[in-house]
């Protein structure tokens, strides 16, 4: 695990640290807001609120630029999620849960590696990230049937793709303002 933490800086891990806390502590506010809006629809809330709590993973690797900062914010928050037991309904299944959109996160960036720092990566990072989360939380738990799912999952990749966005342009406010 030395190793593996080796290429972050503190400043990095505090930023880890500081968006995997930003990520858990957003989504008690967002998730309600998205109930009313997905409720009529027969969609879980997530899928659509999981496009803000998903933004923090993306801002994160935005702005420390380095490889697998997604799949550490996303394991940051799994083992706050699990050692503080405040979203742990899905017990064990919350490790893979909040995992697997860290990863996506990565896949993403790595595959767009040109555009890293781009819009276009960001937005598709959040997607991949969302739509990865409800994929697992539909097939751990809700096995929705098809057409609430392509609507689930739909609405998923539109909310992380915009809280990429988002992400993005936080990510280079601060860069303007980190660099010289």
């Amino acid at each position: 695990m030395a190793g593996l933490l080796e290429r972050f800086t503190i400043f990095d891990l505090i930023v880890i640290s500081l968006t995997a806390c930003l990520g858990i502590a957003s989504k008690p506010l967002v998730v309600p807001l998205a109930h009313m809006i997905t409720g009529p629809l027969f969609i879980p809330g997530g899928v659509l609120a999981g496009g803000f709590y998903m933004l923090w993973i993306v801002l994160g690797a935005a702005l420390i630029r380095k490889h697998g900062t997604g799949t550490l914010i996303a394991t940051v928050q799994a083992i706050l999620v699990m050692a503080l037991g405040i979203y742990g309904t899905h017990g064990l299944a919350s490790i893979v849960t909040y995992i697997a959109p860290g990863i996506a996160v990565d896949a993403t960036f790595l595959l767009a590696r040109r555009w890293n720092h781009s819009p276009v990566p960001c937005f598709a990072a959040g997607m991949a990230a969302n739509t990865t989360g409800s994929i697992l939380v539909n097939l751990a738990f809700f096995r929705l049937p098809m057409i609430p799912l392509v609507l689930s999952l739909a609405t998923a990749a539109l909310s992380g793709g915009m809280g990429g966005w988002i992400a993005y342009g936080v990510s280079a406010k601060f860069k303007d303002r980190m660099e010289p």
